[in-house]
């Protein structure tokens, strides 16, 4: 199976939950043609569906509870229930069982992607010594918040860049398009939950955001709030595309709440899912990281080794698999990562080049 057929077999299974915006979908596909970055981050489907046989001698290695479409801007900060700045994943939409393995691969594909757009500058090398070093680190540790406070000064800085500043933020979300039409009540009810205080009045938008679920349907509702803005959000879940790469006919558990719940980390009160929405607060330091915000002045390492150590959080959410996944890491090779990154670096690249080709026609 192809490119182009890998994805309209993962789109016909996805509106088989939910309903594209086909707007979203068209603007997707555009996006995917743009850098193999952007068609790595939208096309999860096809990781997993490729990773058994281009890394067939990873394919038993022990599955745990994986974020399954980890990247280098699926990462951002949050606040915890004391306020702290936290950062770390900040998104599960494809978590599923999946091979531990994978997640390594797949943060070490997309740093090496990235700078293929200029967004990140290290050799393959580096960045695998990075990732695998705070993974191992991060696991033997059993695991650490990263909490911006005290520590982690140079990570704190990254995330409160200006390119992050709250002026521009609340102009970007002034600018969101008012939804036409009406939304169901599952929806409004779900985000007046979460609102700050009870009858609140709030503008209802559309938003279009990230990359492996653009095209299901995402709203904000916006309100002032005793001298400010405020913003929640309510995005569409479906099942994990593991489950579609698996053959499952339809849908699946989605396993968002679980991650949550379950990792080394210090949880944003304000994400949650109601029903099949995930509901979370928007705002300045409650958001994903984009690279182009990062300062110019950085140690790519130094932050490849921390995503390493919060991949670590996440997979210890899975405890009974850990000594299994460390076991299997002792007796791998030490050039592992290194040769899986590189197949799947290939495989990537030359699907990209096939999608570039059939939207040109």
């Amino acid at each position: 199976m192809n490119i182009l057929h890998a994805t309209q077999a993962y789109e016909r299974w996805s509106a088989r939950q939910v309903p594209f915006v086909p707007a979203d979908l068209r603007v997707k596909h555009a996006l995917m043609t743009q850098s193999p970055f952007s068609f790595l981050r939208a096309t999860c489907y096809r990781w997993v569906q490729v990773w058994p046989e281009v890394c067939a001698d990873l394919a038993t290695a022990p599955s745990l509870r994986a974020v399954a479409d980890l990247h280098v801007e699926n990462f951002g900060t949050w606040r915890d229930s004391e306020g702290r700045l936290i950062w770390g994943i900040n998104d599960f939409d494809e978590a599923c069982v999946f091979s531990y393995a994978s997640d390594l691969v797949r943060l070490v594909v997309s740093a090496k992607l990235a700078g293929r757009v200029e967004h990140l500058v290290v050799k393959l090398d580096e960045a695998c010594d990075a990732v695998l070093t705070g993974y191992l680190d991060g696991l033997r540790a059993g695991g650490r918040p990263f909490v911006l406070s005290e520590q982690h000064r140079w990570l704190r800085e990254i995330a409160t860049s200006s390119l992050r500043d709250p002026v521009k933020f609340w102009k970007k979300m002034a600018a969101l398009p008012m939804v036409e039409g009406t939304v169901s009540h599952e929806v409004t009810d779900a985000l007046e939950q979460v609102m700050p205080e009870a009858g609140l009045s709030y503008s209802l938008r559309r938003r279009r955001s990230g990359l492996g679920s653009l095209g299901r349907p995402r709203f904000v509702a916006l309100a002032e709030w005793r001298g400010g803005k405020v913003a929640r959000e309510a995005k569409r879940l479906i099942a994990s595309s593991g489950l579609w790469a698996q053959g499952q006919q339809s849908g699946g558990t989605i396993l968002y709440q679980s991650m949550l719940e379950h990792a080394v980390r210090c949880r944003d009160p304000f994400v949650r899912m109601e029903g099949q929405w995930l509901l979370r607060r928007l705002s300045p330091y409650c958001s994903r990281i984009e690279l182009t915000a990062l300062p110019k002045k950085r140690d790519e390492g130094k932050l490849l080794y921390a995503m390493g150590w919060e991949t670590a959080n996440v997979h210890l959410g899975d405890q009974r698999q850990i000594k299994a996944v460390q076991r299997d890491l002792a007796a791998r090779q030490s050039t592992w990562l290194r040769k899986a990154a590189k197949a799947m670096l290939k495989a990537t690249l030359a699907d990209w080049k096939d999608w570039t080709a059939h939207a040109a026609g």
